[in-house]
């Protein structure tokens, strides 16, 4: 069983930057591939980024490509997202899930946090 609990969120001006995190409980944290995902109203959870067990390789959405940054320590059990240039259109909730193996890009993830509103002001 992982908890996560996601943090970092708030209220940022368009080409802001905020970091989230999502700190995890249990000590199998370091199998586990941590992915990040978002929701805005009315539209479907939409898979943002993630990052291998190992730290060693890293997946994004082509929306978040060259501005998002997924890192993670797995001496603290935590995983980081790094925004930058924020837009607008990227307020949503974020979510942090962690699954052992699979496609890190499909929504299957074994284990969710409760979410970080994220909010861009133009």
């Amino acid at each position: 069983q992982v908890q996560l609990v996601e943090s970092g969120g708030g209220l940022v001006q368009a080409g802001g930057s905020l970091r989230l995190s999502c700190a995890a409980s249990g000590r199998t944290f370091i199998v586990y591939t941590m992915g990040w995902f978002r929701q805005a109203p009315g539209k479907e959870r939409e898979f943002v980024a993630a990052i291998g067990s190992s730290g060693g390789r890293t997946y994004y959405a082509d929306f978040v490509k060259g501005r998002f940054t997924a890192s993670r320590e797995n001496r603290k059990n935590t995983v980081y997202l790094q925004m930058s240039s924020l837009k607008p259109e990227d307020t949503a909730v974020y979510y942090c899930a962690a699954r052992s193996g699979g496609n890190a890009y499909s929504r299957e993830y074994a284990y969710w946090g409760q979410g970080t509103q994220v909010t861009v002001s133009s």
